[in-house]
């Protein structure tokens, strides 16, 4: 007996000490497989870092770049495209005018009634239709023709089925790169947002034209949606590469493309890289590639695989996240923000969207921290850019040719902001004013204002025709 219950007090131990090793084994492997993913989002997360001097790094670079591409054609990534534009609304204007806004696949028509001398828009109406999927990759007569028709109908259905008597002055907006000829006329420079037509006045300009007929200090307007830009009014003698340039108002509207802009000091990363590389436009919009709605989810997703790569903490889902683009960035957005105690609607979103199913909360923690990064990082970039340009024309309290002061006080600058990543993504929006309080200082930013344009593309359109109509 005495042997039989040393056997089984022997075997229990060895038991025992079995399951001990299996437990301390799951928590060993359960530690190692979390520390790899802290190692991958801690040097995400280091390697995306934009403290103040970087930020006025990347606003030094800007400003470089903007002399640079004032200078010559072709001598700076940033195109500084000139738009003709000379005259901008000032509230007086009055009648009828009509505008279209083809803003990626989404073409506008809007109609717009003016009352003059100060009481700005008495009324406006708008409309929209979905370019055919056909037409994105078809020829430029094919879109041009639906756009026309479009036009058409909209305008007989406004007349009551008649064609106007009078002619009607028209504003075109036009999400695309145009190096512009005229006020009026223009040649598309190169297809973007997915287009792919082989033959063939840009949108800020609109938000800088509403922006500036509701109030005059507004010297800049910037897009920040599914693409990015950004166009300021700029002294006429400034512009080196049309020497003896001339306007009636001594300034004219710049469309800089700054989508485009790069420089050394923008924090990029492998997946940054990795997504540039594996993009069609590779080395080209590598700013927007950072800053852009079309990009930031991508982003995310990325680095979401690759913590699926060396963990199991997303379950099965690893495929899915290999499908690019699969994360949009609303659905990002709506994760970072959600502030539930057991963000349950970053639970949902992840098993509609990848079909992860029982994600623990640490998960969900970890994917709301990498939207956390990539949309700090975009919005304090995005805020250095606005900066940059302020700074180029002296309205960052710097002083410069154009002085950010008046009377000793710093001058009161407007910046007119459109689209969905400024006014839709709170935290976009807090991330981008704090940056701009960050790289000023607390004196100067309170006199910068950034303004919320609606619809500013295409009434902007209208509200321009109607300018250059009272010149006539």
């Amino acid at each position: 007996m005495g042997r039989v219950g040393l056997g089984v007090a022997v075997g229990c131990a060895v038991v025992t000490c079995a399951i001990a090793a299996a437990l301390v084994g799951r928590r060993a492997r359960s530690w190692w497989r979390w520390a790899r993913v802290v190692g991958v989002v801690g040097q995400f997360e280091e390697d995306c870092v934009t403290p103040v001097w970087k930020l006025r790094q990347v606003v030094d670079a800007m400003v470089v770049e903007m002399h640079a591409g004032l200078a010559s054609d072709g001598g700076s990534k940033l195109k500084m495209l000139l738009t003709f534009v000379d005259t901008l609304p000032d509230g007086n204007e009055d009648g009828v005018y009509y505008a279209l806004d083809l803003r990626g696949t989404i073409c506008r028509v809007l109609k717009v009634q003016l009352g003059g001398s100060g009481s700005k828009i008495i009324n406006h109406k708008v409309e929209q239709q979905r370019i055919p999927e056909e037409l994105v990759s078809g020829t430029s007569e094919e879109l041009f023709d639906f756009i026309a028709l479009t036009l058409k109908e909209f305008i007989e259905r406004e007349e009551n089925g008649q064609v106007p008597g009078s002619k009607k002055e028209l504003g075109f907006t036009f999400s695309f790169p145009i190096r512009q000829l005229s006020v009026s006329s223009g040649v598309l420079i190169k297809w973007t947002k997915g287009f792919t037509i082989e033959d063939v006045v840009n949108d800020p300009v609109g938000t800088l034209a509403v922006g500036h007929y509701d109030d005059a200090d507004t010297v800049a307007a910037v897009i920040i949606g599914y693409g990015t830009n950004a166009c300021y009014v700029e002294r006429s003698d400034a512009i080196i590469k049309y020497q003896g340039l001339l306007t009636d108002s001594g300034f004219m509207i710049v469309n800089m493309e700054w989508g485009n802009f790069w420089s050394s000091h923008l924090p990029r990363t492998c997946y940054d890289i990795a997504l540039d590389d594996e993009s069609p436009n590779r080395n080209d919009q590598g700013y927007e590639k950072m800053i852009s709605g079309m990009y930031l989810g991508e982003i995310v997703r990325r680095v979401l695989h690759r913590i699926a790569e060396v963990s199991d903490i997303f379950g099965d889902s690893a495929h899915h996240l290999s499908v690019p683009f699969i994360l949009r960035t609303p659905l990002m957005a709506a994760m970072h923000e959600d502030d539930s105690p057991d963000l349950r609607e970053v639970g949902r979103i992840l098993e509609e969207s990848l079909q992860t199913s029982g994600l623990s909360l640490k998960a969900k923690m970890i994917v709301v921290r990498v939207c956390d990064v990539v949309t700090r990082r975009a919005a304090r970039l995005a805020a250095a850019g606005i900066i940059g340009i302020l700074k180029k024309i002296g309205r960052d309290g710097s002083g410069g040719v154009a002085s950010g002061r008046t009377k000793g006080k710093p001058r009161r600058t407007v910046v007119a902001i459109e689209r969905g990543l400024y006014t839709n993504y709170s935290m976009f929006r807090v991330y981008m004013n704090e940056a701009i309080t960050d790289i000023l200082g607390q004196e100067i930013a309170q006199n910068v204002v950034l303004r919320v344009s609606e619809d500013g593309a295409g009434i902007g359109a209208a509200l321009l025709a109607a300018a250059y109509s009272s010149k006539r």
